[in-house]
């Protein structure tokens, strides 16, 4: 199971829907999407977790921090890590997003990514318009293939 996880607000819904979403490409993966408020109990789904997605909204400045601890605390689950971990900074279609550059510096992600245990990876996406969600699906796949 893949897990989709980030505050309230990021876009999570509009990426796969509520709840469960199975996709199939070559085989059938189920995404869980845990919404931002449920954070405090996201460690209970943690042990069926085979990758993360981990979005974060790009145009609201004020939510990074949040988001950053959330993903520190979810790095640092013993059961998360060997999971395959993808950081999406969504709604890069919003005139006042934040480059990437802006956002890893912010939150020292190049820091966070060397002394994380799991393989994580990064993409700009919108998930209202589609921009970069081929690359998910691809990630999805990739990741599904290696731990069938």
């Amino acid at each position: 199971m893949c897990l989709l996880l980030g505050a309230t607000g990021v876009g999570k819904t509009l990426l796969v829907g509520t709840d469960l979403t199975d996709i199939v490409a070559q085989k059938k993966m189920t995404i869980r999407e845990l919404g931002g408020c449920m954070g405090p109990i996201w460690s209970s789904y943690y042990g069926d977790c085979h990758s993360v997605l981990f979005m974060i909204d790009a145009s609201d400045p004020t939510q990074l921090s949040l988001s950053c601890v959330q993903l520190l605390g979810l790095l640092s689950a013993e059961q998360l890590a060997s999971a395959s971990v993808l950081i999406l900074f969504n709604k890069i279609d919003m005139p006042c997003y934040m480059t990437l550059e802006e956002m890893k510096s912010l939150i020292r992600l190049p820091d966070i990514i060397a002394c994380a245990k799991q393989c994580i990876t990064i993409a700009e996406i919108s998930a209202r318009d589609g921009t970069g969600l081929a690359g998910v699906l691809r990630w999805l796949q990739d990741t599904h293939k290696a731990i069938s």
